[in-house]
């Protein structure tokens, strides 16, 4: 297999620290540490302007105010010898994890390097927002004219947009949209500290809030194809059998909103014997399929039955989907056995696990079990329990497909909210709702008596400071905001055709825009005194408008 050799399509810029979170007292005091915090050229200059001088065995810990994906570029400062000096650099996406142990899997986030005499030096690859930098206590003492962050990101408008009544909604429509702007690296990442792959599962709510903010980004394709030209069938992609599901189903979520049926087509290749598979797992007595290497989320693997379940709605989906794919792909037989193939999966019923709300929300969006029934009986029931950042996107979509929009808001200005409210500028790997128990704020150093939620909560692959801060599967909310309370959905390939049908529940008003391949669709909806919702739609002329 052979790759061109790509450009880099991000961005560097250089990011000023905005605030000295803490530093060494005493002898071991750095001295003109707010010089840092000054705008800087970046470039060395001799003599040095006055530098931010730290002798051996200070240490300070910077806050860049936001969560990034890049490295440090440090400039020095000229001191007699002409030496280099040895300089400890330690990244975090929260405070805690600077002034820790950082796990240095995947991204090295915990360095020892040496600073030239009078030059710029650059290290990191990682997702933080916090570095401390130590000199050691036998080192030499170390002049800085300034520290800045590189940041590494695709810089792209916002084509789409959200804004309405409540400002907690609209900031967490904002922070998603970053979450997954930061993981649009030169491929689709799950996360910017860890895991930094293309994890075909996280693909899905990162696309659709991609084609939300951003409109038909190449990132996603690419990223599409980099997991199809690096799994040969029969394997399954990232070795989890589901995930060539979302493969599918990421195709016709992708075709619905921005057309390109000649990228379908491209695909046949590698989906018709991926498909054929598949339909291999369709039992003629009406089981349920059983596939292997089988995964909904990190949960739902301490419930088999239930991962049964949920596989069972995602292979029904996939199906189906296939057989939307397979019409495009001129490839007519293998269309009608994919929908036989699901019409026969859809004669046997798993039931619903209410302790299971990730496998409940997959048999209410295949229309396996009725949705009004799965939100009463389970999610409904103690709402903020039982949520993940990944699955958290389905349950909104189910929760939406019982008509309980109120509910689903209410989970989000709690759950995604309660993100927020530990100081998160990126939505996080996992989140439970238990965490916000007598927690610090992760952008703060954590008290004597108050919970490290960082360093102390997180379970299965993200334990402690391996827990990723910023990752794009827990983006879901700005394109479930867009899709049900401003109401717009496409209902025709390439957004030919959307239907608007606002929900604002509690809301006064909600504005905002959804980006298509024919121009932007914009809407505005105002509830009126008498409780009525009136609407203004402006939308390209080849665009349908179907209004409720």
């Amino acid at each position: 297999m052979q790759f061109a050799s790509p450009c880099d399509p991000r961005t560097r810029r250089f990011v000023t620290p905005t605030r000295l979170v803490w530093q060494t007292s005493g002898e071991c005091a750095p001295a003109n540490v707010m010089r840092l915090l000054q705008a800087a050229s970046g470039q060395a200059t001799y003599p040095p302007p006055p530098c931010c001088s730290l002798p051996p065995g200070a240490g300070l810990l910077l806050d860049f105010g936001r969560e990034l994906a890049g490295g440090l570029r440090l400039v020095t400062g000229a001191p007699a010898d002409q030496q280099p000096v040895p300089i400890r650099l330690r990244f975090g996406e929260s405070v805690s994890e600077a002034m820790g142990e950082p796990n240095n899997d995947h991204a090295i986030h915990d360095h020892l390097c040496r600073l030239p005499w009078c030059g710029q030096h650059e290290v990191g690859n990682t997702g933080f927002r916090f570095v401390r930098l130590d000199v050691p206590a036998d080192g030499q003492p170390v002049e800085l004219a300034a520290v800045q962050a590189v940041s590494l990101m695709l810089e792209l408008p916002r084509q789409g947009s959200f804004h309405c009544s409540d400002a907690r909604l609209d900031q967490i429509w904002d922070t998603a949209a970053d979450t997954v702007q930061l993981c649009m690296q030169d491929f689709i990442w799950d996360g910017i500290k860890r895991d930094r792959l293309v994890w075909m599962g996280d693909l899905f709510p990162e696309q659709r809030v991609i084609s939300t903010v951003f409109g038909a980004h190449d990132s996603v394709p690419r990223s599409l194809d980099h997991v199809r030209d690096v799994t040969p069938l029969p394997r399954w992609m990232n070795t989890i059998s589901t995930y060539s599901l979302w493969w599918i189903l990421v195709h016709r979520d992708w075709y619905l909103y921005h057309g390109q049926a000649d990228y379908v087509r491209e695909q046949r290749d590698y989906l018709r014997p991926l498909l054929e598979r598949l339909l291999g797992y369709v039992r003629p007595d009406a089981g349920l399929a059983e596939i292997d290497a089988s995964f909904l989320d990190h949960p739902s693997g301490l419930r088999p039955d239930a991962v049964r379940a949920g596989v069972h709605a995602l292979l029904v989906m996939a199906l189906e989907a296939g057989a939307e794919l397979c019409h495009l792909a001129a490839d007519a037989d293998l269309a009608v056995r994919c929908r036989a193939g699901a019409r026969q999966l859809r004669s046997t019923v798993p039931p619903v696990d209410p302790t299971s709300k990730s496998a409940s929300c997959l048999l209410a969006l295949a229309g396996l079990v009725d949705p009004v029934t799965v939100n009463r009986e389970c999610l409904a029931r103690e709402p903020l329990t039982g949520l993940t950042t990944f699955f958290g996107y389905f349950m909104l979509q189910a929760r939406a497909a019982a008509g309980d929009y109120d509910g689903a808001l209410g989970v989000i200005r709690s759950y995604w909210g309660g993100m927020l409210d530990l100081g998160a500028t990126s939505f996080w790997e996992d989140f439970d709702m238990a965490w916000l128990d007598n927690a610090a704020r992760i952008d703060e150093l954590v008290p004597a008596g108050r919970v490290d939620v960082h360093r102390d909560r997180g379970n299965f692959c993200y334990k402690g400071w391996r827990h990723s801060l910023c990752h794009g599967w827990a983006g879901g909310p700005a394109a479930w905001l867009t899709e049900h309370v401003l109401g717009i959905r496409p209902t025709a390939p390439g957004c030919a055709a959307v239907s608007i049908t606002p929900h604002l529940g509690t809301l006064t008003f909600a504005e905002g825009v959804l980006p298509t391949v024919h121009g932007p669709v914009r809407v505005r909806h105002v509830r009126r005194a008498s409780g009525d919702v009136t609407s203004e739609v402006q939308a390209p002329a080849a665009v349908q408008v179907v209004r409720a």
